[in-house]
């Protein structure tokens, strides 16, 4: 058998104007996680990462951690679905149809400095992946939701169908692409991608196990690497 460990990226600046980095908690988070790999004596015969630069920080961090491991290849496949777009054009398109939705958006903006944001932000952020997730609006600017969920089960499938036996793969990604490749195995209905992706640790480690194009899951976003004062969401 051969095990698929899918690596969720650290704690991003994700209210900054350059959200697409570690904060000084992801960066720990990640050493952390090189450290208690190097304590299990982990192997990786691949280690890939997506293209954005948290993904990829979080995974240089880790490698340099494990003496001995493969060079990093990229592929933006594992890159997170475009929350940029979907917080910006979906969200104009959906506060000038729907008034609730607008309120909602109005209460982040006057919080967004606040120690309520998170919360004002996930208020706004749920209904707003729904209409996304229901693709009611087909916006150039925004990849759809069904081409974010192909481009995952596509790559999941290229590994899957791999030739090679008793590969131990790690690839660092976003909780977007987690959340869909549990839902994918699992066959759960596909609206438990999203809902997964709300329960993504940073950092966490979730493991697939597979074998001639047959995946089973063996463990979800587990953070045995962090003390309680390091776990973040988001």
């Amino acid at each position: 058998m051969s095990k698929l460990t899918l690596i969720r990226h650290g704690q991003a600046a994700a209210f900054a104007k350059n959200s697409d980095r570690l904060t000084t908690l992801g960066e720990q988070q990640a050493q952390h996680l090189g450290d208690y790999l190097v304590r299990q004596n982990a192997q990786f015969d691949r280690i890939i990462c997506g293209t954005l630069q948290r993904q990829r920080h979080t995974a240089q961090i880790v490698k340099d951690a494990l003496p001995g491991s493969p060079p990093i290849e990229e592929n933006p496949a594992f890159n997170e679905y475009d929350a940029g777009g979907v917080t910006t054009h979906l969200a104009d398109a959906l506060a000038a149809a729907d008034p609730a939705f607008a309120a909602l958006r109005q209460a982040y903006l006057d919080n967004r400095h606040g120690e309520e944001r998170n919360k004002h932000f996930q208020r706004m952020f749920e209904p707003l992946m729904s209409a996304w997730f229901r693709n009611e609006y087909a916006l150039e600017q925004v990849e759809a939701a069904g081409a974010f969920f192909g481009r995952v089960e596509t790559v999941l499938a290229a590994i899957f169908n791999e030739s090679a036996s008793n590969q131990n793969v790690a690839v660092f990604t976003s909780g977007g692409v987690i959340g869909t490749a549990v839902q994918t195995i699992t066959q759960a209905p596909r609206p438990m991608a999203l809902e997964l992706n709300w329960r993504v640790r940073n950092s966490s480690l979730t493991e697939f196990l597979y074998s001639r194009g047959r995946a089973s899951l063996d463990l979800f976003n587990a953070t045995p690497h962090l003390p309680a004062a390091l776990i973040s969401y988001r």
